[in-house]
């Protein structure tokens, strides 16, 4: 029997400052990581594909998100996915898949503040 498992690791840069919410007593940190591949095309030329992908974490690590992550700072975000539907107003269904953090690592020193 093999043992299943839902991981996953970015490494990328926040689009924005991370959004936070309160929820009674608890706290959740959303923001969208740019992820970025560089391969040769059929041209041998190098071409960039980013990708944009929603992280959010709830409770302590949404604090931690908060206070140490910034807008274009190169971060390594281990989580799992997590898939989200709902119904709009107007009947419309939706359906997100974020990735929830369980551990982030800053990967470069905090800018001075000018």
């Amino acid at each position: 029997m093999s043992t299943m498992r839902n991981s996953v690791t970015l490494i990328g840069r926040p689009g924005a400052e991370p959004e936070i919410k309160n929820f009674n007593n608890n706290k959740k940190a959303s923001f969208r990581i740019a992820v970025n591949e560089r391969r040769k095309n059929a041209n041998g030329e190098w071409v960039d594909n980013t990708q944009w992908f929603p992280v959010v974490a709830w409770g302590n690590m949404a604090d931690r998100i908060y206070r140490n992550v910034k807008k274009g700072s190169l971060l390594a975000i281990n989580g799992s996915l997590h898939n989200n539907e709902w119904t709009d107003d107007k009947g419309q269904r939706h359906n997100v898949t974020e990735i929830w953090v369980s551990d982030l690592s800053p990967l470069e020193k905090a800018k001075e503040q000018q």
